[in-house]
């Protein structure tokens, strides 16, 4: 049996041992995904999969579409991670025809899909919920369509166009594989100026593809390119660059890395899809590396240069023997490292705290302090979000001003829980000691994070009141400042919002990015009328404890238990 096994499998042509070997991985991708628990992005896309849009706050559509498709096939975690697990076979075996020998051997696809398999960053992103999934499924397609386009394929234009504008909806990175895949052809396109016009044209569809999604940013002030270029920038520090590109040498296979500066030596390209492929590692790499000077970078970022560090390799090692039996060999160490990993997601046998495991204890655990009770969170978009995927119970991300922010201030949830009892996740540091002692709570949660709640009866948010100051702060101010304003408060609710200095409060909110916000009090002792509005006149001189720096100023109306965000759009000012 075992020889006439080894038989039919030495008779497959190359691209069959191709759909074999990646039918193999897809069956134990979906082991894995079936039975290891969500991370927390993950769980975040499950709550956009609940409420289907052309846009979300920080990703475009695509993520959404694939879990809502998933999850009405199958329960769990499979249902979130179905068809991201099933585009990776797709995507490889596409790659395969973009980079495939026409000469190809069966030891040519074997050797293709171990480097691909020894990739890390593949192994991870074949199994859970994320962009990068259909991000790599669409930049696939392009290059398939693209290596035609160049090739003169009559139709390939349109198709081209379609990958371009599906990518967009993917992840906002695919601009990148774009603009860097004309990059590298800039000459090739000069020498045939009449693929230009067809060029445009794939522009036309990738842009009639888009423009639903580009109505929703528009509708809802553009909030996530504002979100990306500006809004999630950090303080410089050079960790953040360093971190970066250590991961750069983790996730694309450090047994790799001697031969990956070899194969960018030797590997010559030739052919228009060649020096896009060539390019992507560098430029990627390069890219994402100037922007973490900015903030930092998560390695899956760069995840696009995978496609070009398999084609130099595979290229370099199917004309080098040596070469090729150590790629094969330490493809399988790495394989075996992988099967041991994916053994700890199933089962985690060593009780290990992180985000995948123990969740069903932890939520529980907070379910059953609810008893029924909508919990609101700080600012944990992830949190919130893993409380209704594995409770079923009702939750609230309340944004914070010092947090980023994210999908859920457009949701409602908090407005369907007025009049209600809830327990809401506190900062124990903002209380004094002995009412942190009288009402602050603590639930130890099986994954070794402990939640510090307080109780609040017949809840009612102030989340959606919008504030109008005539206040216009200078470029520059100076400790000591004297400014005197006034502010329209708009209540949309259909209830009084009595601001008494105690239950609720009006402040001046002081602060910059990631770091901690300074809150002054200002007026209090007056009501907003249900559905009303109410002008309150005010006075604020300029601490002398701020430090000279950038801020970002606004104002904010809050109940004393409930973390803050900005009522107004703030301004920025900087002190001298």
């Amino acid at each position: 049996m075992v020889a006439d096994i080894v038989k039919r499998y030495k008779a497959l042509s190359s691209d069959c041992v191709v759909i074999l070997w990646l039918a193999l991985w897809w069956v134990a991708n979906l082991l894995t995904a079936g039975m290891s628990e969500l991370a927390n992005d993950e769980a975040y896309y499950h709550i956009f999969a609940q409420n289907l849009a052309w846009g979300y706050f920080d990703h475009p559509p695509m993520t959404a579409l694939l879990v809502w498709l998933g999850e009405s096939l199958f329960g769990g975690e499979l249902g979130v991670r179905f068809f991201f697990v099933l585009l990776q076979p797709l995507y490889l075996y596409m790659f395969w025809r973009v980079i495939r020998p026409e000469s190809a051997s069966r030891a040519d696809a074997e050797l293709y899909v171990m480097i691909s398999a020894a990739m890390l960053v593949l192994q991870l992103y074949g199994l859970v919920a994320v962009p990068d999934g259909p991000l790599l499924f669409f930049t696939a397609m392009f290059l398939l369509t693209f290596k035609r386009f160049t090739a003169g394929g009559r139709w390939a234009w349109l198709t081209m166009g379609l990958s371009l504008g599906l990518l967009a909806l993917s992840k906002y990175h695919g601009a990148l594989v774009l603009l860097f895949a004309l990059a590298a052809n800039v000459g090739w396109f000069l020498r045939n100026s009449r693929k230009i016009a067809s060029l445009m044209l794939s522009g036309v569809v990738a842009l009639a593809v888009i423009v639903p999604h580009l109505w929703w940013q528009y509708n809802h002030d553009w909030v996530s390119f504002a979100y990306h270029l500006s809004d999630r920038n950090g303080n410089f520090a050079i960790s953040n660059i360093t971190d970066f590109l250590v991961n750069m040498l983790v996730v694309f296979s450090p047994f790799y890395l001697p031969l990956w500066v070899q194969s960018f030596r030797k590997v010559k390209s030739s052919t228009p899809i060649e020096r896009v492929l060539k390019l992507y590692p560098p430029a990627f790499i390069i890219f994402f590396t100037a922007s973490s000077f900015r903030g930092y970078v998560q390695p899956q970022w760069a995840i696009v240069a995978v496609y070009g560090l398999i084609w130099i390799l595979f290229a370099y090692a199917r004309n080098h023997a040596r070469t090729r039996r150590y790629v094969m060999r330490a493809g399988w160490w790495t394989l075996c490292l992988i099967m041991l990993v994916r053994l700890v997601l199933m089962f985690n046998p060593i009780g290990i705290k992180f985000e995948v495991f123990h969740n069903k204890e932890s939520y529980g655990k907070i379910a059953e302090v609810a008893a029924g009770r909508p919990v609101i969170f700080d600012s944990q978009y992830a949190i919130a979000s893993k409380y209704i995927f594995y409770t079923g119970g009702e939750a609230y991300s309340q944004p914070n001003i010092s947090h980023r922010t994210s999908q859920w201030q457009y949701r409602d949830d908090d407005t369907r829980f007025v009049g209600r009892d809830v327990i809401v996740e506190v900062n124990p540091a903002r209380y004094s000691a002995e009412e942190a002692q009288r009402r602050v709570k603590c639930i130890k949660k099986a994954n070794g994070y402990d939640m510090h709640y307080v109780e609040v009866a017949d809840f009612h948010p102030v989340r959606k009141v919008e504030i109008q100051s005539d206040l216009q702060l200078p470029e520059e101010v100076s400790r000591g400042d004297k400014f005197n304003f006034s502010l329209t408060i708009n209540n949309p609710y259909p209830y009084d919002i009595e601001v008494d200095g105690q239950q609720y409060m009006l402040q001046m909110a002081w602060g910059w990015r990631k770091q901690q916000y300074h809150f002054y009090p200002l007026e209090s002792g007056f009501v907003v009328p249900a559905g009303g509005t109410k002008v309150v006149e005010c006075n604020f001189v300029v601490p002398e404890e701020l430090d000279n720096q950038p801020y970002k100023v606004g104002f904010v109306l809050h109940h004393r238990d409930m973390y803050t965000w900005l009522n107004d759009k703030g301004q920025r000012t900087t002190l001298k």
